[in-house]
């Protein structure tokens, strides 16, 4: 007799392989946020062209993956989520070509937007894991997939400082190109067509409002400090952005099939959640940020550890592992305490993970320790995140909601970028004369300060998001009806 299911033994092999292909496509997509620091100093020299436009080289990734995550979403709602992930693993392929095959300033910030661009793979990819996973292995995959938005800028920073001091810097994006073909070709072979589209109009005017606005704000925070935060540029960036974004908030909530639907996202189980996403994405960056530059320090200012650029990534990479390795923890506590619950652990763990950084900085080890509490913290929240924003959402919406939540943690990022930039700048020393200032230790203890300060008011947001009546997010949740596969 013939049977219309495969065995449970091949689905859970099938399903497992597509959650494998998942993570490792979402965590390439991830390393791009990290590819090119260790060389950021060396770009102007490099690119032959002024420090101001080499930084481009960082931003316009940032930039690519905040306007494409929301997008992005929009479109895997409307399209299947397949597709467009191909697309975004083809996305990275030519991102990365064009970088690697350049020489000049221009080619490379065009294709380094086309590598952010591609990073809308994760949050489409944590929407399809959670439809196709089974029930025991849910929370697991979301989970995973999730923290690869921290796991890839982890783990992403030592081994693009490995290649660049070996290799030519080329190499760092012929490294991405394979990666990249690697993806799409697994994407395309791995990952089961879906019948998951809901038919709708594209909203390409709140498309392009969407990425004006965000561009206008994201470029004006994180260009702040070397313009100046009272330069008509910044405010003219940061305000014009903000003016946008209220007449693009205006426009959508009157928009009958709108790119984002504010309605949805103004519930309180979503609205705080992203809140949160913020905030944790403000923590997340900003030990990030700190402890390389820390670990950096000369030994003769007293407080800094002499590290090189290799040496410091390989002191932050335990922590990339670490959320990594929480990943099967964050699972369970999902399922025994809920989304809610598990989102606020993260977010103290965080904080916590800070405050040892305060009072641990006198050799590497010391701020290991404290990174990977801070990573186990990142891990835990970033794997409840998207449980709680897609139990709360229309399936219709919900790669769409999982990219604004992707969305608002990399605001986050941006802002605590330019915050530990002007903190950093604000209490300096001389080592010696004619040398150029550097950070003075206040400066650092300020910073740990300042995130430990954005993680615990993250986690008192959390406790804003109504209990669920049912138990919460996915304790008692029941399997949904499997999806339907094409072929």
């Amino acid at each position: 007799m013939s049977s219309s299911s495969p065995p449970a033994g091949q689905t859970n092999a099938r399903a497992l392989a597509v959650i494998v292909v998942l993570g490792f496509s979402s965590l390439c997509a991830a390393l791009m946020q990290s590819l090119v620091i260790p060389i950021q100093s060396e770009l102007p020299e490099l690119l032959h062209t002024s420090a101001s436009n080499a930084s481009w080289v960082v931003t316009a990734t940032l930039l690519g993956g905040a306007v494409a995550m929301p997008v992005t979403g929009r479109l895997a709602d409307m399209y299947g989520k397949k597709p467009v992930m191909v697309v975004s693993g083809a996305v990275l392929v030519v991102g990365s070509l064009v970088c690697a095959v350049s020489d000049s300033v221009g080619p490379v910030v065009v294709g380094r937007v086309l590598q952010g661009i591609a990073m809308g793979y994760i949050p489409v990819a944590i929407s399809m894991v959670r439809e196709l996973a089974p029930a025991h292995l849910r929370n697991t995959a979301v989970a995973g997939i999730s923290a690869t938005l921290g796991v890839g800028g982890a783990l992403g920073l030592p081994l693009a400082a490995w290649i660049a001091q070996d290799y030519d810097w080329h190499v760092l994006f012929w490294v991405s190109t394979v990666l990249a073909v690697v993806m799409a070709a697994l994407t395309l072979v791995v990952v089961p067509h879906v019948r998951d589209a809901h038919p709708g109009r594209f909203d390409a005017v709140g498309a392009l409002g969407l990425a004006v606005g965000l561009v206008g704000v994201l470029v004006g925070v994180s260009k702040g400090n070397d313009w100046g935060w009272a330069s008509a540029s910044t405010l003219g960036m940061i305000g014009g952005g903000v003016v946008v974004l209220l007449l693009w908030g205006w426009y959508e909530l009157r928009h009958s099939d709108p790119l984002v639907d504010l309605r949805t996202s103004a519930r309180k189980p979503v609205l705080f959640t992203n809140i949160a996403a913020l905030l944790i994405g403000f923590g997340m960056m900003a030990q990030s940020i700190v402890v390389p530059q820390l670990l950096q320090m000369p030994e003769a200012t007293g407080y800094g550890l002499g590290q090189t650029i290799l040496q410091a990534g390989l002191w932050m990479a335990p922590g990339g592992l670490m959320m990594m390795l929480f990943t099967p923890i964050s699972s369970r506590m999902l399922t025994r305490l809920g989304g809610r619950t598990t989102l606020c652990v993260g977010a103290g763990v965080l904080a916590l993970g800070y405050v040892v950084a305060v009072f641990m900085t006198d050799a590497p080890w010391q701020l290991m320790v404290a990174s990977c509490v801070a990573s186990a913290g990142v891990g835990i929240g970033y794997a409840a995140m998207p449980t709680l924003i897609l139990t709360n959402v229309p399936a219709s919406e919900s790669a769409a909601s999982v990219g604004l939540n992707s969305l608002m943690r990399s605001m986050g990022t941006t802002v605590a970028g330019a915050v530990m930039a002007m903190i950093l700048t604000s209490q300096t020393v001389v080592l010696a004369p004619g040398t150029p200032e550097i950070p003075a230790q206040g400066a650092f203890t300020l910073c740990f300060a300042v995130g430990a300060f954005a993680a615990a008011v993250g986690a008192l947001i959390v406790l804003l998001v109504p209990r669920q009546r049912t138990g919460d997010d996915d304790r008692a949740e029941a399997p949904d009806d499997e999806p339907a596969l094409v072929g």
